[in-house]
């Protein structure tokens, strides 16, 4: 038996023991909307102080939308979410911290359903404003004008 034989003998017991993992149990106490609303933009803010303006902006375009640990954002466009998703980790890791929930997830939503109304007719043009100020109608009825 030489040193090198013993060496190698106890690096193979090593391998075929199992590694026991310590288990941590992570805290996950209950929030509400206010408290995570509150912590999302002190969050905001801190990314704004730092000079991330477009990512504060982004995290104040809405509110977000809680349902138990599972948090959505609604973001207008494609971009919008690439840029949301590169400080998500962040974003997840305060959160996580300061509500003492390490079961919180967010989901980005991505709605480009702008309606553009175009007016083309003079009546397409007059209701177009009607719905903007109803007191057009007053006037147009006060001075007996037509479309």
């Amino acid at each position: 038996m030489s040193l090198a034989s013993i060496r190698a003998k106890k690096e193979l017991q090593e391998q075929h023991n199992p590694i026991n993992k310590e288990v941590v149990l992570l805290p996950t106490e209950s929030f509400t909307d206010t408290e995570l609303l509150l912590h999302w933009t002190k969050y905001a803010q801190k990314l704004g102080d730092k000079g991330y303006k477009i990512m504060e902006s982004l995290l104040l375009i809405n509110d977000p939308v809680v349902q138990g640990t599972q948090v959505t954002i609604e973001l207008p466009n494609e971009g919008s979410k690439l840029d949301f998703e590169s400080e998500k980790n962040g974003l997840l890791g305060f959160l996580k911290g300061h509500l003492h929930n390490h079961d919180i997830t967010i989901e980005v939503i991505v709605n480009e359903a702008v309606e553009n109304k175009f007016a083309f007719t003079p009546q397409d043009k007059y209701n177009r404003l009607n719905e903007i100020n109803p007191a057009l109608d007053l006037l147009r009825k006060t001075f007996e004008l037509d479309i």
